[in-house]
């Protein structure tokens, strides 16, 4: 109930709802040699960032423009999100991200121990297993159906913005409140594909 789960995320300015429809013969839904794995973005996007946790989440942050580092990532969320999310929860809150490069660094380690936050350790490239992941789905989707949808970067901001704070903590309680049944099943399947 403590954990700040977080991530980054592209969203792309064409419309796309991330989604394949294939045929596949009853059964074999997770085989290995039919799961096609993530692709990189082309095109315009924008890269967005957010934590979620039981009754509560953070502000969408945008990262304007650039190549995001450590140094930046260190300046704009620990700084402007974390800590004082933090500030808001409680001493005991557990910030969790995604242990990528170049988020995982000494330099995060060390300004995390500084400001007193119990940071999670979570194994590099297991973004399936972070509830967030489902709240970028749904909330691609409530853009996806926008009467006019966005054409420039700026109106992508804009709706990615405005649909997040709509997004109520009902919502995301579903998907932390999943997570130890999720933890269930990738044990029972060692690690493989699940179905969350």
């Amino acid at each position: 109930m403590n954990l700040l789960f977080t991530d980054e995320f592209r969203f792309r300015l064409i419309r796309d709802s991330r989604r394949t429809v294939i045929w596949r013969e009853h059964g074999i839904r997770f085989y290995p040699t039919i799961i096609v794995g993530k692709r990189p973005f082309r095109g315009d996007r924008v890269l967005v960032w957010a934590g979620i946790m039981f009754d509560g989440h953070t502000d969408l942050h945008i990262f304007d423009g650039g190549t995001v580092n450590i140094w930046r990532y260190k300046d704009e969320i620990p700084e402007l999100y974390v800590r004082l999310f933090r500030g808001a929860v409680g001493p005991h809150l557990i910030f969790m991200d995604d242990n990528a490069c170049p988020i995982r660094t000494h330099l995060l380690d060390d300004y995390l121990e500084r400001e007193d936050i119990q940071h999670m350790d979570w194994p590099a490239m297991s973004s399936n297993m972070n509830p967030i992941e489902h709240a970028w789905d749904a909330l691609g989707r409530r853009v996806a159906t926008h009467q006019h949808p966005p054409r420039t970067l700026p109106d992508l901001q804009n709706a990615l913005c405005e649909e997040w704070e709509q997004l109520l903590a009902e919502f995301f309680n579903h998907f932390v409140e999943s997570m130890p049944s999720c933890c269930e099943a990738c044990a029972a399947m060692r690690g493989d594909y699940i179905s969350y």
